[in-house]
């Protein structure tokens, strides 16, 4: 395997050994570790002393199920710590097929020239110079870059967002069908894509080495009982391939835990317009497609294909984050609007969720009535024609916040938070608050710990025992990005054998002896790194606190505030 070290500055793209330190780690550990090597904590993240990393896990491209996940990583524009992002798609899976253990972007390209970098094979790659694609919309870009090099292509891109080096900006990846419709949409890193005028990424799909495995019939006897597990589980081999994440709508919704017009109420009353149910109905009604594989080797097939009442293509993979953060967030109950505003945010290059709650934040300051799907649709349009309007929502609702002057942003470190209210499930208020990355639901998903529904065992309303469980959840899910195993694939460990087929294929791929107490380090590790980095960048214990909204609003229908207190916040990790 091999570094890909990529100067914006100098237009070099060269290969380099892997340094011995970051031999055995892949995603998120090894993205966060080497920003915190090689970036100055100090550093502003839109110049070329930043770095962007590409990071494929640690599992990916071997023969384990639901491994295609890339993590990128940097010092973020929008948190002002470090960031890791993940997304899916075949770039990951095509990255280490190529023998690429990590993509090192750094330096900054002169001012106006733009790139894309053009991965041919394990030993031939370049930057080519493509001025006349900056401002280009998704979509169009990788249709240009498909018919000039071929389809079998993974591309990996920036869109407007990204050119105007906005905050919400995402990085954007190519599915199965080689659409751009996975984002690594978190902590604006398509800003920082931009800041190095790098367009896109481009890999060839037909490598064929093989990832190194220490022991290569250990390895895929733990990734076969794996892969058994996940097919045999309920949720990851019925629900998921029919419903997709969805799913969540309607049980989210029913724990009063689904934030609505900016986080006012805890339950959207037209909630059965846009459940999971009524998106399956509408999509096998028009012709659409509910089970969809998007992301190279998954076998749960979570995906869909929403289409038009004409049968026309509006967009792949509509999932639960963007049907809260464009549906319930914002008051609208229409569908097909999701949906549009779903592709639009894929074509432009937003993140769903920073840009969704941007919207609400300017409904609730009275911008624009709460339901008004239209006016929603125009502003992330605006975001792409670059006015003083779209500016401010492609920034994020923060920065929507404070032109209004209005203080009910539901966001920590400036990221908004995701489609669980922190008082209804008091859980995520701890993982929200005290992840290293902003309020980010994948840092530490707890909901099903705390919902009946998913056999949760603890009161979710009850501050009780949650900063515990946010802690141990935190420093697993670390560890899960690391190895690049995907979220929806995580009933394959869920037992105790489960697990232990985990951390087989870590000791059968690296030859070390590997369990759970090594499991736990490698997440510890992690998280450590990020804390520190965060410190050093200036962040302080204010910057790990929820807002005031959610200790003195009550939620309805439950009328709870969050219970936590900032004390327990604080002691999250104290003894990491």
């Amino acid at each position: 395997m091999k570094f890909l070290r990529v100067d914006m500055t100098a237009q070099t793209a060269e290969w380099q050994d892997v340094p011995q330190e970051y031999e055995k780690l892949g995603g998120r550990a090894l993205t966060s570790l080497l920003v915190d090597s090689e970036v100055s904590a100090t550093a502003d993240p839109l110049t070329g002393d930043n770095k962007l990393v590409f990071a494929p896990g640690y599992f990916s491209g071997t023969t384990l199920v639901n491994s295609s996940r890339l993590s990128v990583g940097a010092k973020s524009p929008l948190t002002g710590g470090i960031k890791e992002s993940n997304v899916g798609g075949t770039v990951a899976y095509s990255l280490a097929r190529l023998g690429v253990k990590a993509v090192v972007v750094e330096g900054q390209a002169a001012d106006g020239k733009y790139f894309y970098l053009n991965i041919e094979s394990d030993t031939a790659a370049s930057l080519v110079p493509c001025d006349q694609l900056k401002g280009m919309r998704t979509y169009a870009l990788t249709q240009t870059l498909h018919g000039e090099l071929g389809t079998d292509k993974s591309v990996t891109c920036i869109g407007p967002a990204g050119d105007q080096q906005l905050l919400s900006a995402s990085i954007q990846s190519t599915d199965l069908d080689g659409r751009p419709c996975r984002a690594a949409g978190r902590g604006g890193l398509g800003a920082v894509m931009g800041s190095k005028g790098l367009k896109a990424i481009v890999v060839d799909r037909n490598g064929k080495k093989p990832v190194p495995l220490a022991d290569d019939k250990r390895f895929k006897d733990a990734a076969r009982a794996y892969a058994k597990d996940v097919k045999a589980d309920e949720f990851s081999g019925e629900i998921l391939p029919e419903l997709g994440t969805a799913v969540l709508v309607e049980p989210i919704n029913a724990a009063g835990a689904f934030p609505t017009r900016n986080a006012r109420q805890g339950q959207f009353e037209n909630v059965d317009k846009i459940s999971g149910e009524a998106i399956a109905k509408v999509i096998k009604e028009r012709g659409g497609k509910n089970k969809h594989k998007g992301c190279a080797q998954c076998i749960v097939d979570c995906s869909n294909e929403f289409v038009t009442a004409e049968g026309e293509f509006v967009t792949s993979s509509l999932e639960y984050e963007t049907i809260w953060s464009m549906g319930g967030m914002i008051g609208n109950d229409d569908i097909d609007a999701i949906a549009r505003l779903d592709f639009l945010c894929d074509d432009i290059g937003l993140d769903t969720m920073n840009t969704g709650v941007a919207l609400a934040v300017a409904f609730d300051a009275g911008y624009a009535e709460f339901g008004d799907a239209k006016k929603a649709i125009s502003l992330v349009e605006q975001v792409a024609e670059g006015t003083e309007m779209g500016r401010l929502i492609g920034n994020g609702p923060h920065a929507v916040g404070e032109h209004f002057n209005h203080d009910r942003v539901p966001a920590v470190k400036k990221q908004s938070m995701a489609a669980y209210d922190p008082r209804a499930i008091q859980g995520m208020a701890v993982t929200y608050a005290t992840t290293p990355m902003g309020a980010d639901h994948t840092a530490g998903w707890v909901v099903d710990q705390n919902l009946e529904a998913f056999g949760g065992t603890v009161d979710a309303r009850s501050g009780e025992g949650q900063v515990e469980i946010s802690r141990a959840t935190q420093i697993h899910m670390a560890a899960v990005d690391s190895v690049g195993i995907c979220d929806f694939a995580q009933s394959g460990l869920a037992s105790e054998e489960g697990i232990g087929n985990v951390y087989t294929m870590m000791s059968a791929k690296s030859g070390d002896v590997f369990g759970e107490a090594e499991w736990a380090e490698l997440g510890s590790t992690v998280l450590r790194t990020e804390l520190g980095f965060n410190k050093r960048a200036g962040l302080t214990e204010e910057d790990y606190q929820l807002p005031e909204m959610f200790y003195k609003e009550p939620l309805p229908p439950y009328n709870v505030v969050v219970k936590v207190t900032r004390e327990q916040m604080n002691s999250t990790f104290e003894d990491l």
